[in-house]
């Protein structure tokens, strides 16, 4: 005969109860984790938080001043600063800086030793300040470099004032010349303020004369995207361009010397 299966309320009811508690225990317990991760984040990693996403959305740059012309005895301009465009690169937004060195060779001419300098500058710069990598960058490397920008986060294109000489070696032995900052010269500087500079005065008049004809670096602060873009200034502070010198020296009679000396 078959037999036939009795049903138990009693211990259907416990059972389902049993279930239901323990379902609310393990709600109760995943909620609880949610609620405690979320004051951890909002309320006790609240200024944390909150200062990492204000320099990923505020960025200070200095602005490095304008430096001073050199003037002869009659007003004929001898120093002056003509505009030219360096390639930098700003780590904190590069994933694999090795690889974008590499892109960055197959589109630009760069050599080691702008690579040797390029990292030894490395260390001395904050992570979200741009590292100059290339000076003087032709018109067809600047075209280059913006056509494939977006296969290229954290490279900068900037344009910056450059020493010029008019009159080229007419007066090369007085004014000296200005050139890179190296290792021993970052050391010495006062990193403050030639934060941003990446010139110095080598010898002759540049050289004497370099506090003078320096300046005082300025800065800004500006809001960017997500690729680094500068969408807006919010603050400002200008820099104090470097005082113009006029010397005893005479364009005339400099050049009358030479042509006659041959």
């Amino acid at each position: 005969m078959p037999k036939h299966i009795l049903k138990d309320p009693h211990l259907e009811a416990r059972i389902y109860g049993a279930r239901t508690v323990a379902a609310i225990l393990i709600v109760t317990v995943l909620l609880g984790i949610i609620l405690a991760r979320y004051y951890a984040l909002q309320i006790e990693s609240y200024e944390t938080y909150r200062t990492q996403s204000e320099r990923n959305r505020v960025q200070l740059q200095p602005l490095p001043p304008k430096r001073g012309l050199i003037y002869d005895r009659n007003g004929i301009l001898l120093a002056d600063n003509r505009p030219s465009y360096i390639l930098s690169i700003v780590a904190e937004r590069v994933s694999d800086l090795d690889a974008t060195l590499a892109e960055l060779g197959q589109l630009v001419e760069i050599t080691e030793n702008d690579i040797e300098r390029f990292q030894k500058k490395r260390p001395r710069t904050r992570p979200y300040e741009a590292v100059p990598l290339r000076f003087r960058l032709t018109e067809e490397e600047r075209a280059r470099l913006a056509v494939n920008r977006y296969r290229l986060p954290g490279v900068v294109v900037d344009a910056q004032l450059l020493r010029h000489y008019p009159h080229g070696e007419l007066f090369s032995h007085a004014l000296g010349y200005v050139g890179r900052i190296n290792e021993r010269e970052a050391l010495e500087l006062d990193e403050t303020d030639y934060r941003g500079t990446f010139h110095v005065g080598k010898v002759g008049v540049e050289k004497y004369y370099e506090d003078i004809l320096h300046g005082e670096v300025g800065y800004q602060n500006v809001e960017t995207n997500a690729h680094g873009r500068v969408l807006r200034v919010l603050e400002q502070h200008a820099p104090q361009p470097g005082a113009d010198l006029v010397l005893h020296l005479d364009y005339d009679v400099q050049r009358a010397a030479t042509e006659a000396l041959g």
